[in-house]
């Protein structure tokens, strides 16, 4: 027969108002669209979701991690240790001890998360709510440990004592559970049912997860403007957000002072969906003010297309979160709906529409660069062993001298290549600036212009047409195998087909692009091609997947959001700050966008061009 205590008691009490917290939030969810969710799959993989792929983010600041692991380990033990002890009287003593552990880790790690606001909060961090959680924890705990004294002491404290324990508990468990509604706790509630359904499922099991789900265009309403419009499961994502302000570290539009602070902008998803968002204690958009809304009610036209689609915010982000899906599916909304794009990217919208090419020209001057090169063509019987996707970069002059590098080396080693004679758009701009209807012109044109024609493999030095082919062709009936110019270099190297021969002392820095670093996965091939040249490498603070994006991406170089500073210029202040000479891209928006910073910098070359003088030609 259970024996509760007044501890016992006032637990269950607690318990039952959790509860009824986590029904409320469940109805503001619910307002969301149908997702279709493994639920199965979710439970078996949650414990791999947190103690491996988030623990993994977590852990790229030790002390916070720490201090993550005393909290919450600590609470959630002497929780779930003082309900059997105070609710049904069993453990005695030995439970007790467990219990006192316990709250001596949540204890020390709430220290610690206060110590770390002093004497001045970081900036990044949250406050109101979410600087005094810290003390409510510290309540709960010290209610936990005082009543762990009587059984581990072996007396009754009387009614007075436990009045005084449960005077302790009542305040610390009403201000912690606030928090489910409108403060920190909400996030550990949501949390957990985020990683069970996450919108893209191979997440929480450390898959790398980029394409976007297309678009139906038969649909009533395209994208989204208002929260209803989003899949439940997403707006679930949106509560799981800590404030940990990760995102807004990362984030090279908010560095730039751009009106983009990711850590806001789910927030401002949040309140959208009728939360209170007053208790947000961070950063604003930067040059805004906390008001400020446009597309509908949601987020600002300057948030809105400040976004370089990076990925950074999300690589950081320890719950998962996509924020660049958000901005994408908002984009959709404004392309198509209302037609509000920023002029110079609805210029490029038109021109994709009209011409086939950003650069408004016609399709087949997309080989002009190499006339003199007597470019093998695949023609639509064609064979070859590999396709080389030109890109939007063979309408740019600097990029056409990577190309002809690039041609130089494949024949050199005597790859079976060729190019196709009109080459159409991918369409990646298209995608990333909201206008699915466009992007999916351009894929079924190129599907149509590559069936037929064999091939082993494409091969590009773009990483978004890399990404666009790769990731996201196969859901509209392309399937080929894409690689990075740089892996099949290697590759060429590694077998000797490709002889390399250092030549001189060469020093560079390598900037990793986002669309081929944090979308697929590709940190090493690049490094590996410049040392098999004999280049050393010195590299910048912000590299691999952490590196700073160049500020190029998503269409953000068209839509031209003011600033107190351009993005590619703080990227080349992390390149100078190594004083290498030359900085080694393998992106053609990556060299454009470093090599427009004015004033004097580094040179900015790519892979091929740098490995070409390593080359031993042979007989």
């Amino acid at each position: 027969m259970l024996t509760p205590d007044p501890a016992g008691l006032l637990l269950a009490a607690a318990a039952v108002v959790l509860l009824l917290q986590i029904l409320r939030l469940s109805l503001r969810w619910r307002i969301g669209r149908h997702a279709e969710v493994d639920w199965m799959g979710g439970f078996a993989g949650l414990p791999h979701a947190y103690l491996h792929t988030v623990h993994e983010i977590v852990s790229r600041e030790p002390a916070v991690a720490r201090m993550h692991m005393l909290v919450a380990g600590g609470l959630i033990a002497a929780v779930l240790l003082s309900l059997p002890l105070h609710l049904a009287g069993l453990g005695g003593r030995a439970l007790a001890v467990l219990v006192v552990l316990a709250v001596m880790a949540t204890g020390i790690g709430a220290a610690a998360d206060i110590l770390r606001r002093q004497p001045v909060r970081p900036t990044h961090l949250s406050g109101g709510p979410y600087e005094r959680f810290p003390f409510a924890i510290a309540l709960v705990a010290g209610f936990l440990g005082l009543a762990a004294l009587p059984p581990f002491f072996g007396f009754e404290p009387g009614v007075e004592g436990w009045l005084v324990i449960d005077g302790v508990g009542a305040v610390g468990l009403t201000w912690l559970l606030a928090g489910v509604w409108r403060g920190p706790l909400r996030h550990a509630v949501a949390g957990a049912l985020h990683l069970i359904a996450h919108p893209r499922p191979g997440r929480p099991s450390g898959r790398i997860e980029t394409a976007l789900v297309p678009l139906d265009l038969r649909a009533e309403r395209l994208g989204v403007d208002r929260a209803a419009d989003f899949n439940w499961n997403r707006l679930v994502a949106f509560d799981a957000c800590v404030q940990c302000g990760r995102c807004e570290r990362a984030c090279p539009a908010f560095a730039a002072g751009q009106p983009l602070n990711p850590k806001r902008l789910i927030q401002d998803l949040v309140a959208a969906t009728g939360s209170d968002a007053a208790f947000y204690g961070g950063s604003p958009h930067p040059g805004l003010s906390p008001e400020a809304t446009a597309v509908r009610e949601l987020v600002s036209p300057g948030t809105l297309w400040a976004c370089t689609t990076c990925r950074a915010c999300v690589q950081e982000c320890p719950m998962l979160i996509e924020h660049v899906d958000a901005v994408i599916d908002l984009r959709r909304y404004a392309a198509l709906e209302t037609g509000a794009v920023p002029e110079k990217a609805a210029d490029a919208l038109v021109a994709l529409r009209e011409t086939g090419t950003v650069s408004v020209q016609k399709i087949s001057a997309r080989l002009d660069w190499a006339t003199d090169l007597d470019l093998p063509r695949l023609g639509p019987e064609g064979t070859c062993d590999v396709l080389l996707w030109i890109g939007e970069g063979g309408f740019d002059a600097r990029h056409q001298r990577t190309l002809r590098a690039l041609c130089r080396l494949l024949r050199a080693a005597r790859v079976d290549y060729a190019v196709l004679e009109e080459e159409p758009d991918c369409g990646d701009l298209a995608r990333r600036l909201g206008d699915e209807a466009t992007f999916q012109v351009l894929a079924q044109a190129t599907v149509a212009a590559l069936s037929g024609r064999n091939f082993a493999r494409i091969v590009t030095a773009d990483p978004h047409a890399l990404h666009c082919l790769a990731r996201e062709y196969p859901a509209f009936g392309g399937v080929w195998q894409v690689v990075h110019h740089s892996v099949l270099l290697l590759s060429l190297v590694k077998s000797g087909s490709l002889e390399l021969q250092p030549t001189g002392d060469r020093c560079v820095t390598y900037h990793d692009p986002c669309y081929l670093g944090r979308y697929m996965g590709e940190f090493d091939a690049p490094r590996r091609l410049l040392q098999a040249a004999g280049i050393h490498i010195v590299e910048m603070e912000r590299a691999r997947s952490r590196a700073s994006c160049c500020g190029g991406g998503g269409g953000a170089a068209l839509a031209d959001i003011p600033g107190r500073r351009r993005i590619p210029e703080i990227r080349m202040d992390h390149a100078r700050e190594t004083g290498a000479p030359v900085i080694a891209v393998a992106c053609p928006g990556c060299m454009q966008m470093l090599e427009g910073v004015p004033g004097i910098h580094p040179e900015v070359a790519d892979l091929a061009e740098l490995i070409l003088p390593s080359l031993v030609t042979r007989p």
